[in-house]
């Protein structure tokens, strides 16, 4: 077979044109990577905007976020491209956008960006979600710490506290991702500028650590690389900030980058992933619809901008990036495109292949 990718994607109640979870084919089958011809292969299974998806570790199960509906569905498969439904679904919060599964199976993460909650469920030894527990919320936004000007060695670049449509509002969450990783579980909440670190401890969330960012930057998703250190991209301050853990286990912020901006408060990262041998991070930018290469330095702690091309879809909300290839899911354009990565550089091409895909939201690579 192709490689495969499934999409997550909104329907017609988060106003998109998706039925499901739908399948997208890349090159021919005696491919083995991603740069041949795009091909929509159908609806994997019907579904209410399922946003976000994301597999079971190591069951044929995918999870996915039913953000308009607050809830998150498990799915089995049934055949090579096809899912039904496990289990009823389970309530979550408000928006829910993301979901990231243990790596251990026995639960998964919801993040809301309605509501701002952070949802545990207990997977069973089906995959079958279920007994929903809300973390304790911040008791108040942590206090936001200087821009990056403040951080020494790092360019004279202030956070963006006075952003467009932030200005004199009260802070409210708006927890976008969380991300298992070795230094624990990590939430990133776009809308109190904060990452917070937590301890998993039976059905139980403990908060560790919180780190805030610079007030109204809008911390977005984030990814961990091989040398310790986490990249967190913001989605309203265009930059890329680095966090690496401390002896004990606490992050501590210890520099960042800013991306190039061509529609100043216009623009805003969504996604962030690195390439094969992690020496680049590649982020897309809704707005201008651009992908901007970083380059990674020293140990993991520094970044620096490579290039700014064009990503060849309008409103870039997800991509990945499978060996040499990365594909964009265009939200507003309603397709998916890839374009060759240089290696070398870590820089995209132009375009090389697209296909018709009805608002898609996010990628998953298929494993089988």
């Amino acid at each position: 077979m192709p490689v495969r990718f499934f999409l997550g994607g909104y329907t017609a109640d988060m106003d998109g044109r998706a039925d499901g979870v739908g399948v997208v084919h890349a090159g021919a089958p005696d491919d083995v990577l991603a740069g041949g011809a795009l091909r929509w292969a159908g609806t994997a299974t019907a579904a209410a905007s399922p946003s976000w998806i994301a597999w079971h570790p190591t069951l044929d199960v995918v999870y996915a976020a039913l953000e308009a509906a607050g809830t998150v569905q498990a799915y089995r498969r049934i055949g090579e491209e096809a899912f039904a439904p496990l289990g009823a679904p389970v309530p979550a919060g408000e928006l829910v956008c993301h979901l990231a599964v243990a790596p251990d199976g026995g639960s998964l993460i919801a993040s809301c960006y309605g509501d701002g909650r952070v949802v545990r469920m207990t997977l069973d030894a089906a995959g079958r979600p279920s007994a929903p527990v809300a973390a304790p919320a911040p008791d108040q936004p942590a206090p936001g710490l200087p821009g990056l000007s403040g951080l020494s060695g790092l360019p004279d670049m202030p956070g963006l506290s006075g952003a467009p449509g932030h200005a004199g509002e009260p802070p409210t969450p708006h927890v976008h991702q969380a991300r298992f990783t070795p230094a624990g579980l990590v939430t990133i909440d776009l809308g109190l500028d904060l990452v917070r670190v937590w301890d998993v401890r039976g059905d139980a969330l403990t908060e560790r650590q919180r780190v805030a960012l610079p007030a109204g930057t809008g911390p977005r998703h984030g990814v961990w690389h091989p040398s310790g250190h986490l990249y967190v991209v913001t989605e309203h301050s265009n930059e890329v900030f680095v966090l690496r853990p401390a002896p004990g286990g606490a992050l501590i912020l210890v520099g960042g980058v800013p991306l190039p901006v061509t529609q100043v408060g216009g623009d805003f990262p969504a996604e962030i992933a690195l390439t094969r041998d992690a020496q680049y991070a590649v982020i897309g930018i809704r707005g201008s619809n651009t992908l901007a290469t970083v380059r990674v330095g020293g140990e993991g702690e520094s970044l620096a901008p490579v290039a700014l091309v064009e990503s060849g879809v309008d409103w870039p909300r997800h991509h990945v990036i499978a060996r040499d290839t990365v594909l964009v899911a265009g939200q507003r354009s309603d397709e998916i495109v890839s374009l060759t990565i240089d290696e070398r550089t870590g820089v995209p091409g132009r375009v090389r292949h697209r296909v018709d895909a009805p608002t898609p939201t996010c990628l998953l690579p298929d494993r089988a």
